[in-house]
């Protein structure tokens, strides 16, 4: 497995992100979330934006007829070209968990960011 470390922890604050170039395999969006990291490749699965460039918020929730939830603030990433909507935490899409976004495990070692790549 290779690593990279690819920023320290206080380089990306709660809410924060990070994208960074990694030989070999592109572009890869790193967001801290409530102190919890998480990397997504950043090309979407719709047309193959830069995906991390987008907006971070929350969506929809379900919820009663002529009722609107709304919640997850901070988790969904929405791209910048047509809106697609990925969890941030698993790179699924809001509408549809097999759409999805590349992952990969994020480790936090001494302050160091780091990623894990197979």
């Amino acid at each position: 497995m290779e690593r990279h470390v690819v920023a320290r922890a206080e380089e990306i604050p709660p809410g924060g992100r990070k994208i960074v170039r990694i030989p070999k395999r592109g572009e890869i969006g790193v967001f801290n979330l409530a102190g919890t990291f998480y990397a997504l490749k950043n090309t979407c699965a719709h047309q193959g934006s830069r995906v991390c460039l987008g907006k971070i918020v929350g969506t929809a929730l379900p919820s009663d007829v002529y009722e609107y939830k709304y919640g997850r603030e901070g988790e969904i990433l929405r791209c910048p070209w047509h809106e697609w909507e990925y969890d941030i935490r698993t790179g699924e899409s809001v509408f549809d968990p097999k759409v999805r976004v590349t992952t990969y495990p994020v480790e936090v070692v001494d302050g160091a960011v780091t990623l894990v790549l197979d």
